[in-house]
């Protein structure tokens, strides 16, 4: 699972991205420019590319009636097969991200660890939005990253990109892309450590 992300670089260096193609309506441009970034934690507002282009700055986790948690993530081997997601096929979204955390176990200790796909300044994560909100998609990991956590976020190359974002596509065009990434990654473990929360699926 991934409960906390970061976004650090500008807007001017994710808006030229391969994934853009069309600039962000005034108000969002205005908000990408005052978002701050660094740790991004569910229920935080944060941005997010949608199928036609433009962005949108939205809340991190899916409001569902059965439980006060939001659902942050969305597991790609099961999506069309969950009530929770199966409307939002087709609203398919990218996540910009430097970096990604997650908690190795060491004895009873868990020690945050940052993660992020070495060459890659922004990392897209596949997500879905819907009712103004927005979850990131999540696979089994990298053997890279195996040893860390037994789940990771889904990320999108160029091409994969814009396939995600076709929604002339439809899932089951679309959905081999939910793979682990196969690149090299950057691991930091950062201290002291720190509890997880549990607001994921």
């Amino acid at each position: 699972m991934c409960s906390r992300y970061e976004l650090l670089t500008d807007f001017e260096s994710i808006a030229a991205g391969e994934a853009l193609r069309l600039p962000p309506s005034v108000d969002a441009a205005k908000k990408l420019r005052a978002f701050k970034g660094a740790e991004i934690r569910p229920t935080d507002i944060a941005p997010i590319v949608k199928p036609d282009g433009q962005w949108a700055m939205l809340p991190w986790g899916l409001a569902v009636s059965w439980q006060t948690q939001p659902v942050i993530n969305a597991r790609a081997e099961t999506l069309d097969q969950k009530p929770t997601f199966q409307p939002y096929l087709s609203n398919r979204c990218l996540v910009p991200a430097s970096a990604y955390f997650e908690w190795r176990a060491h004895g009873r200790a868990k020690i945050k660890t940052r993660i992020r796909a070495d060459g890659m300044g922004v990392m897209m994560f596949a997500g879905l939005f819907g009712d103004g909100r927005f979850t990131i998609v999540t696979c089994a990991p990298s053997p890279a990253i195996a040893h860390i956590h037994d789940r990771m976020p889904v990320i999108l190359g160029p091409s994969a990109q814009d396939q995600w974002l076709n929604v002339r596509l439809p899932f089951n065009a679309v959905k081999n892309i939910l793979v682990p990434h196969a690149g090299h990654f950057v691991t930091e473990e950062l201290s002291p450590p720190a509890r997880q929360g549990e607001l994921a699926l």
